[in-house]
């Protein structure tokens, strides 16, 4: 049997490798999912959980076969106490150490079929809206495919919900949130008199680049950590709503302290793509964040991807970064 190969034209060329739900989907995500599961399911009975694409799902139990698409799905099983069988592909080590050893199977923009079907998982964590074509394929291969995404922390905190009634495990659930929860209310704290740094968030790879809008994950983080986006209102593009086009017109205008850019591929080369293309329009070298050498790729573990229970990490990493230590 051949991969199952499930590309969208614009996905692939934004994803340099396999990416995860925190890259640009098109269409609505809801910003919550509800789980219909109670705290104290009886092992024999169903338990219930509906995802982000208003599916609701039954199982008998909780699923011990388990295959996620993305790391920000792998990070959050694995920090609610689960494991899984099947891991996204990575091109360096796994991003949760413990599944180092764990069969990949693809991403959510290529679905390997035929390693899914020899796993037998009862369910498959895929993204919203991205994996919805998927559906039929996975239920005929006798499992279900519950489908997620992540394009606010609000999101990653409803991700974090819905897998732990999913696992059973809905106090490490509240527990995850409440850490999640009060790194923000302490980065709003420690930045409510401040001036905020005007930033140019940037996501894609050579050639293709998109400035990130605030109902975008990284858009969102930026925003919580202290930061203001120069992108904030420029229109949103139609397929990826998230994202805009670079107006190098409003950006010279904005004068942005820094410029950060998120990113699947080579960071090095990314880095030297952009200047490359920055230094095509010699405007560009007037801005502040060219002048003060403030352009920079952000981890691509932390920002080129959905990352789960550590969105805490990258909220921290973001505010350094905005108010460095003096």
């Amino acid at each position: 049997m051949k991969s199952y190969v499930l590309w969208s034209s614009a996905a692939l060329l934004l994803a340099v490798t396999g990416c995860s739900n925190g890259a640009p989907t098109a269409g609505h995500q809801p910003t919550s999912a509800s789980v219909s599961a109670t705290s104290s399911w009886p092992s024999n009975a169903a338990i219930q959980v509906t995802d982000f694409s208003e599916r609701t799902l039954s199982f008998h139990g909780v699923p011990q076969h388990i295959v996620a698409l993305s790391n920000g799905d792998l990070d959050i099983i694995y920090a609610l106490g689960g494991t899984v069988v099947g891991r996204p592909n990575s091109n360096g080590p796994s991003v949760v150490p413990a599944a180092e050893n764990v069969q990949q199977v693809g991403s959510t923009h290529e679905v390997d079929l035929e390693k899914i079907t020899m796993l037998k998982p009862d369910v498959v964590l895929g993204n919203y809206p991205m994996n919805e074509k998927d559906i039929p394929a996975i239920e005929g291969v006798g499992s279900q495919l519950l489908l997620t995404g992540a394009n606010s922390v609000q999101d990653i905190r409803s991700q974090i919900t819905l897998f732990g009634q999913l696992l059973q495990k809905q106090a490490q659930a509240e527990k995850l949130n409440q850490h999640i929860d009060q790194q923000i209310a302490k980065l709003q704290k420690a930045t409510a008199s401040s001036v905020k740094p005007k930033v140019l968030l940037v996501y894609g790879a050579p050639a293709t680049y998109m400035a990130a809008l605030s109902n975008s994950l990284g858009g969102n983080i930026l925003e919580l950590a202290g930061g203001s986006n120069i992108a904030a209102d420029f229109p949103g593009l139609q397929n990826f709503p998230q994202y805009a086009q670079l107006n190098t017109e409003r950006i010279i205008q904005a004068d942005p302290d820094y410029i950060f850019i998120m990113t699947h591929g080579n960071a090095d080369d990314a880095k030297a793509a952009f200047l490359k293309e920055m230094q095509e329009n010699a405007a560009w070298n007037g801005i502040r964040a060219v002048k003060n050498n403030q352009v920079e790729v952000l981890p691509s573990d932390l920002f080129g991807t959905n990352p789960g229970s550590r969105v805490t990490k990258a909220l921290d990493l973001m505010h350094d970064k905005l108010y460095p230590a003096k």
